[in-house]
């Protein structure tokens, strides 16, 4: 996307290109902690939903 946005702005200014770039590589690195922030959650989410289904487990075996 970044080449076709120089493409199309048609500027050599290599400030324009610098800022350009720098913005890419700040939204690249936010996408990829955002996607590692995912995996967390569910990574945390499963293993809360496993313990939840253990302990269900465990009192629907309880003597009454």
């Amino acid at each position: 996307m970044a080449k076709a946005l120089l493409g199309f702005m048609n500027e050599t200014d290599p400030r324009v290109v610098a800022h350009l770039t720098a913005e890419n590589r700040r939204l690249r690195r936010q996408v990829a902690d955002l996607e590692a922030l995912a995996l967390r959650l569910q990574s945390d989410n499963d293993a809360r939903a496993l313990a939840a289904h253990d302990r269900s487990l465990d009192e629907s075996m309880q003597p009454v």
